[in-house]
This record gives structure tokens, sequence and C-alpha cells, in this order.
């Protein structure tokens, strides 16, 4: 056995023996109620600020409470006495959460952690946070703490940024990053507010898709009009909306819009084989929400329309009268939200532009078109040759004894697209959540598997990563 194998063994015993302990620091973490949204939380949230410094520094780190616009953020600094000239990661987390309400729906306190039994996931941490995202940034901590423990040291250089905004938008992040970005920076960030396959398969993200929306407002008649008088010869704009809306997918599921699948970057074959492979129930995911059969692009398989192809959804449409009973009328305006998952390859500007120019071309010269509040970033797709991923893949795949999945995300992380696109970082998104964690919803839960083993492949990593040549600047 090695010194660098000894000294890892030696790192894992240390976190094994600490399990206890390190719960009741997830435990005293999970009590403290950081809602980000709600501005009566506001002392809540500095607190939760200041005991995550205080694990950094438990940790050996320099850790600061730094100010922003709105909630700190955390901001720990540690360079490695054996490996000065190393790699440089940053780690990335939050400490808000989200509000807990509907309260009468909790089984138990939302901010009393304790572990209880589930039938399906043995052990699992209960209480609002413990998966999203305060146990999750703990695992990396105590894998540091376990490090500094056994050794004095850690073996690459990490610097940690704990959010206290990510629940409510992260509308302090942009200005943060510009006047304290250099101080953030590293060789790639590590980010951990993400999933595993299931409980006992680990997962890297390897993709992310983009996200952009607009609003579209019509008018017709110049007031609104009695459906008596004018039904029949006057035009209704929510019937014209809908006739427009109702154009943009044909009866396969594409959309419509032209040019809307140029440039798509096709996932990493090698990754697009091991989804088909995998078990993954398409019934079950649907009939948990209700329904029966896929309603996406009817040449591909569900994982595949939910991780790299793109969308067009209607988010909300309204106009007229909603309130009880009837009033016979034709509405003068009509609108619609419409979001767009994107994927790499896709462009927000030109998408949203050949969006506009299509509706446009579904209306007649009596109605008005307009615009508003178009918005939107671009899909992320990592390199996934980097080796960072290789470290990252081997460390999961010895904790777990099993190869990880390369996920696809449907969703989008906005901190990833700020890190690449402000700071030139690659990122590399490893998390430890389960979809069935009840994250956002009551009764939120974190297999206690998830978060032992979390910390033991966060320790390996640390060791992987010490091995790597430090990126160029």
């Amino acid at each position: 056995m090695n010194s660098q194998t000894d000294v890892l063994e030696r790192v894992l015993a240390k976190l094994d023996e600490g399990q206890g302990d390190a719960l009741d620091r997830l435990f005293s973490f999970i009590a403290v109620e950081s809602i980000s949204t709600d501005p009566a939380y506001s002392e809540q949230c500095l607190d939760a600020a200041k005991l995550a410094a205080g694990y950094l520094e438990q940790a050996g780190f320099e850790a600061e409470v730094a100010p922003t616009t709105g909630h700190p953020m955390v901001l720990g600094k540690y360079r490695s006495k054996a490996n000065e000239d190393g790699p440089h990661l940053l780690f990335y987390g939050h400490y808000d959460v989200q509000p807990v309400d509907p309260l009468s729906e909790w089984s138990r306190p939302p901010f009393a952690a304790e572990i209880i039994e589930d039938p399906l996931n043995g052990k699992v941490i209960h209480g609002r946070g413990s998966s999203d995202d305060k146990g999750q940034l703990l695992t990396f901590i105590e894998a540091a703490r376990a490090w500094h423990e056994v050794t004095g040291d850690l073996p690459v250089n990490v610097t940690v940024l704990l959010e206290g905004e990510e629940e409510c938008g992260s509308p302090s992040l942009d200005g943060f990053l510009e006047k304290r970005g250099q101080d953030v920076r590293a060789d790639f960030a590590l980010i951990c507010d993400t999933l595993q396959w299931d409980k006992d398969t680990p997962a890297i993200t390897s993709m992310l898709r983009g996200l952009a929306g607009v609003e579209i407002n019509i008018e017709g008649p110049n007031r609104d009009l009695h459906s008596g008088m004018y039904g029949g010869p006057a035009l209704n704009p929510i019937r014209a909306l809908n006739k427009a809306l109702a154009a943009l997918y044909d009866d396969e599921g594409r959309v419509a819009v032209p040019g809307f699948y140029d440039n798509i970057a096709e996932p990493d074959p090698s990754m697009a084989a091991q989804w088909r492979s995998l078990d993954f129930d398409d019934k079950g995911f649907l009939a948990d929400i209700g329904l029966t059969k896929p309603h996406g692009e009817s040449s591909y398989h569900l994982l595949e329309q939910l991780w790299c192809r793109p969308t067009i959804e209607i988010n909300g449409i309204w106009g007229g009268y909603i309130g009880p009973g009837q009033k016979t009328v034709i509405p003068s305006k009509a609108n619609a939200k419409l979001s767009f998952r994107l994927v790499a390859g896709q462009q927000p500007e030109a998408i949203l532009e050949a969006v506009q120019q299509f509706l446009r071309a579904q209306f007649d010269g009596d109605v008005k078109v307009s615009f508003s509040l178009p918005d939107g970033s671009p899909a992320v797709a990592f390199d996934l040759t980097k080796p960072h991923m290789d470290v990252a893949r081997q460390a999961l795949k010895d904790e777990f004894e099993r190869e990880p999945v390369m996920l696809g995300c449907g969703g989008s992380i906005p901190i990833v697209e700020a890190f690449m696109s402000q700071l030139d970082m690659d990122c590399l998104l490893v998390g430890y959540a389960l979809n069935d964690d009840c994250i956002h919803a009551p009764n939120e839960k974190y297999n206690l598997s998830s978060f032992q083993k979390g910390c033991r492949a966060f320790a390996r990593m640390l060791s992987g990563f010490s091995d790597q040549d430090k990126a160029s600047p």
C-alpha cells in the first residue's frame, strides 16, 4: 500500500468514526430557519452563514461572511501546504432553504432534524434543507475536515463559496461575482446541488438545458364586446391566440418553428448508449403524475426528451372574464407566457427571434401582436474528457461500487452558466440527492447512506484531484 493510499484510508476511517459528530453538525445547521425568500428570516440567514463559516474554520479554512446587497455569501480559503502549486478547486453550495408551507403536511417539525426509518430508503435524515442543500454541502466540508484532522492539511487548494439566495433567484450573485470574482476563480468548480441516479447508484450531471422565455400580447377589437351583438363577425383574440399557439407543435411532438433545431449538438454516443441501457421505468415515471404515455418527440425515448431535446411550453394563458358566473364578452386582449428549454448549440436570442417571427405570421391584419419580457440563458454541455471528470468517475465508482451514470438535466442551474461565462471555469456537478427527497415540498429528507457515502466519495476526489496537473491560467 503506497503512502497516498494509506493516508486516504486513514481519512475514510476518520469519517466513519466521526459520523455521529457530523450528524450533530448537520442537525444544528438544519435547525436554523434560513428561508431566503422571506425578509422575516433575514437574521436566521445571517445565523446560518455564520454557522457555515464556523464549520469551515474548524476544517482549517480561513472563512469570511461576505456582505452582499441581500443575504451574505460565505467564502472559505485553504492553500495546501503540501501542494501549493497544484490544482485549485472551487466548491459551491447554498445554505438557504425553501419555505415550509403548507406546514400542516409535515409529519414532523421541519427544522427539528432527526433520523427516521423510510420503507424504501432505510434510515433518512428528515428536515428542511437536509437534501437541498445543507446536507449536500456538508458532505464536502466533512470530507475536508477529515483530511485536515488526519494530515493537518488538504491535498489541493480549495475555495468554498456558499450562497444565501439560491432559493430566491440569486439576485445578489452577479454583483458579487463582478466585485469578488477573482477571489473565487479556480481551475474548476465542483457543485453539489444535483442528483444520484438512484439510492445505490451515483451520478455526474453531464449537461444542463438552457432556458428562455417571452410573453405574447395580442389585441383585437378596440374594446370588449357583447358576444350577442358581435359574436361571429368579430375576431376573438383568445381564439386567435389559441390557434397560433397550437401551431407551435406538429402531430409528432416536434416544434414547428423553422430553424428551431438548427445547430443542435448531439450527446456523446457512449453517454446516449448508457441512457438507453438504464433500467428506467417510463410508464411508472408518467403514472406518478397521472399520465399514460410520453407527449414529446415521438422519435426519441423519454430520457432523451427530458435531457437533450429542446422544448416549447405554454406556461400560462389569460384574457376575458374568468370570475364567477357568466359574462358573455368577447375580450379585446389575450396573453400567454411561453418558456423554452434549450440544448447545446441553440442560442437564446436566435430562438426568441425565430419564435416571435413564427407567431407573428399566424395572425391576420386585425390583430396587433407584441412581445414582452424576453430573456434567456444558453444550455451547457460539459467536456467529459477533462481530468477532473475522470477523477470524479473513479472516486464514485470506488465508493459506491457502481459505475456512475452520466445524467442529463432537464432544468437549468444559473450558477453554472455564471461560473463558465463570467469566470471562465469548467464545472463538475456531483450531487447525492434523490427524486424522492421531497425537495421544496413537505417532509424533505436526505438518505443517511447518501450523506455518508457522499462524504467518503468527496474525500476520495480530494485525493484524486491532487494528482492532476494545474490548469493553465
